[in-house]
């Protein structure tokens, strides 16, 4: 049963009957959570994502914490060991004589000593990215009935779901990503050749209009794929399963998804950039005089030294915040709007409203068929 476009009742509430006083022909849609339980208009997506930020912030801002934490105490560990083990290369290549080059096989030696720790940190950067990716829908799961949830649930709830959802935005990246990386692959090297007339100097006419071309299809494929995370968290769907029902969910509404996660992302740069700008400041205030001071060649190299460190303590707080925001606000966007597409669709309404009442949540809304027969084959 679909959603009718004509004046009526929403679901779960009574016809009017004759005599009496007549009710308005819009009667106010049940609203058990962040959001009215009706097809919802942009301004009621940002403000349900506004209301479960603060109404489920200690969930949500703890365990994106805890996550960079984690994730900052790992990189910190792996540039430690790696300085520790390769100590000894730095000599050869930073400790010479002037006028002196180092040799290229002390150089190669040294970048590839720092090579493991550039891919354990590519893997906690992207084992990071996708818990926040599936910690946003876990929540609204909860926020769009109005349950409370803690830390503890989200944390479950989110690292249960981060395979499934690192797999979407691995085969994203790869999908939306993969023909520029080639076009890459082939025109820079052309483009280095043709820099002393070895190579054809037509390598950068190709690489600027394929690129330019490509973007239009690469925002495309993002957009239909945007649902993706939320599909897996809430549907409990495998990778490819997850991109093909975010592809059925945009379908026939493209230009609205892209929009509205568009508006997300400026609404949160412009946010994380306004909590960031404070931080900066500070650090600034505190390494200019020192800076100034040390040009001039009568500056505390004490002093320097306490600037920069301020100055470092200061931008990094600021990003942490700052990402908090920018991260965590265009998922909550993107999971709403899901939630809206299967309630302009599959009349997802009536089966959150009976689950609000149960204390229930959307994952035990039923999805279609094809989506149910989906998820089988490829669990």
């Amino acid at each position: 049963m679909s959603y009718t476009t004509g004046p009526g009742p929403y679901p779960g509430q009574p016809n009017p009957q004759w005599g009496g006083s007549w009710p308005p022909p819009f009667p106010p849609p049940p609203k058990p959570g962040v959001i009215p339980l009706h097809p919802l208009a942009v301004g009621e997506i940002l403000n349900g994502a506004f209301t479960s930020l603060r109404r489920y912030a200690k969930p949500l801002i703890g365990v994106m914490l805890a996550v960079q934490a984690i994730g900052i105490m790992i990189m910190v560990a792996a540039i430690g060991a790696t300085v520790a083990i390769a100590q000894d290369r730095f000599g050869p290549v930073f400790d010479l004589l002037p006028g002196e080059d180092p040799d290229g096989a002390d150089v190669a030696a040294l970048f590839l000593s720092f090579v493991p720790a550039v891919v354990l940190l590519l893997v906690v950067v992207a084992m990071g990215a996708a818990m926040i990716a599936a910690l946003c829908p876990a929540v609204v799961q909860e926020a769009v009935v109005g349950r409370p949830t803690t830390f503890v649930a989200m944390w479950s709830r989110s690292w249960s779901r981060m395979p499934s959802v690192l797999g979407t935005l691995l085969l994203t990246g790869l999908i939306v990503g993969g023909p520029i990386l080639v076009l890459y692959a082939v025109c820079i090297p052309l483009i280095v050749m043709s820099a002393d007339d070895s190579g054809p100097p037509a390598a950068l006419a190709l690489l600027i209009p394929g690129v330019l071309l490509y973007m239009p299809i690469a925002v495309w494929l993002m957009t239909r794929f945007s649902l993706a995370p939320a599909v897996a968290v809430c549907e409990g769907l495998g990778p490819i399963a997850s991109m093909r029902r975010s592809a059925q969910l945009v379908s026939g509404g493209w230009w609205r998804a892209f929009g509205i996660s568009m508006v997300g992302s400026i609404v949160a740069g412009a946010i994380g950039y306004a909590i960031q700008m404070p931080f900066a400041f500070v650090g600034m205030a505190s390494l200019f005089p020192a800076m100034a001071a040390g040009s001039e060649g009568n500056g505390d190299p004490e002093e320097i030294i306490f600037g920069i460190v301020v100055y470092g303590i200061a931008v990094l707080i600021g990003g942490v915040l700052s990402s908090l925001f920018q991260y965590g606000f265009p998922s909550l966007v993107n999971a709403l709007l899901y939630v809206d597409l299967r309630m302009r669709k599959e009349n997802l309404a009536e089966a959150l409203i009976a689950s609000a009442a149960a204390g229930a949540t959307v994952t035990d809304a039923p999805a279609p068929p094809p989506a149910s027969a989906t998820a089988t084959d490829e669990r």
